[in-house]
This record gives structure tokens, sequence and C-alpha cells, in this order.
């Protein structure tokens, strides 16, 4: 069983950044393929980004330019660099991690809002 914890969510003004953490327990980070999703009011979950265990990257087109996925495995950690946030970024962001099996964080909040 492998749990994740979501980190650094918050309210933030359009044109602004954030950075999100997920932090992964048991020995196994580096083969995970890890992503994050979203999740609006009202809306479908989404995929905004994801890193294999080798580092490629895939991300939605609403994001590209805008967002980097990163992970270090020294620190079974995978972050979300958001830049340049737009309201419609407004969302409860999930932590994924896929090998063999599919597990999911509890989410952490992002307000994008003047």
């Amino acid at each position: 069983q492998v749990q994740l914890v979501e980190s650094g969510g918050g309210l933030v003004q359009p044109g602004g950044s954030l950075r999100l953490s997920c932090a992964a327990s048991g020995n196994l980070f580096s083969l995970y393929a890890m992503g994050w999703y979203r999740q609006a009011p009202g809306k479908q979950r989404e995929l905004v980004a994801a890193i294999t265990s080798g580092d490629t990257t895939n991300y939605a087109d609403s994001v590209k330019g805008r967002f980097t996925i990163s992970r270090d495995n020294a620190k079974n950690t995978v972050y979300l660099q958001m830049n340049n946030l737009k309201p419609e970024d407004t969302a409860v962001y999930y932590c994924n991690a896929q090998w063999f099996k599919t597990y999911w964080g509890q989410g952490t909040q992002v307000t994008v809002s003047s």
C-alpha cells in the first residue's frame, strides 16, 4: 500500500505561481509513474501532467508552457510547478501513482482568484 500526501495548495491571484508537492511512502517510488490530476466543481477529473519512471513527461494542452512536473526519487516526491495561473485552473489537485496498482492522494485545493 502506497500513501500519497499532497501539499502546497492555496489561494493565488491570476498570473501567480504555486508549487504542489506529493510525498509517497515506501521504497519503490522510482518505479512508479506519477501524475497530477485535477477536478473542478461539476467537472470530471482530468489529467494535468504525468511523469514516467524514466522521466518522460506529458501535459494537458491547457497547461503546456505554464506547468512543469518533476520528481525527486531520493525524496520520494513529485512536484508540480504552476506558473501564470488562471481562474480556470481552480480545482482540487490530486496526486496519482501507478505501478500495477493505482493510488491516489487526498487532494489539495488550488484557488485562482483576485
